[in-house]
């Protein structure tokens, strides 16, 4: 068995990945895990060191994931991509095409403080009004069965 779990680093992603350990604890399938970066789209030197931070960070997060899942007996792949997460996940489990792919609920809990409760706040406004959800946008197109994992 195949599974694909998207992981962005994030409290949710972290939840989805422990629900995805105890659901699928029994079969131990192969696990690849994609992580997204955006790219931020500028050219100046300040974007780029935002850019290269942003990728250091994630990609040790993803692989620190990959190593509980290895640790907890799932083999374990990782993918990291870049550009428009809904579109780079679409494509790797076209690529791939997993038995499931295996995502977290956006919660409206962010990871930090006031000030990014407001900032995701807007975000997540902005992304509904011009492209929905990553979870909206896959349910529509994916083509393996998709798990939606929610967070508390």
């Amino acid at each position: 068995m195949e599974v694909m779990l998207a992981y962005d680093n994030s409290r949710n992603a972290q939840i989805a990945l422990d629900g995805m350990m105890e659901l699928f604890a029994h079969a131990k399938p192969n696990v690849t895990l994609i992580s997204v970066i955006e790219d931020i789209g500028s050219s100046s030197g300040a974007a780029d060191e935002m850019f290269d931070s942003e990728y250091q960070a994630r990609k040790a997060g993803v692989e620190a994931a990959a190593a509980e899942l290895t640790a907890a007996g799932f083999p374990a792949t990782v993918i990291l991509a870049e550009g428009d997460a809904r579109k780079m996940i679409l494509r790797a489990t076209e690529d791939r095409k997993p038995d499931v792919l295996v995502i977290a609920r956006h919660s409206h809990k962010p990871d930090g403080g006031f000030l990014a409760r407001k900032l995701d706040a807007l975000v997540e406004e902005f992304d509904h009004m011009t492209f929905g959800s990553v979870s909206a946008f896959l349910a529509r197109r994916v083509k393996c069965p998709l798990l939606i994992l929610p967070a508390p």
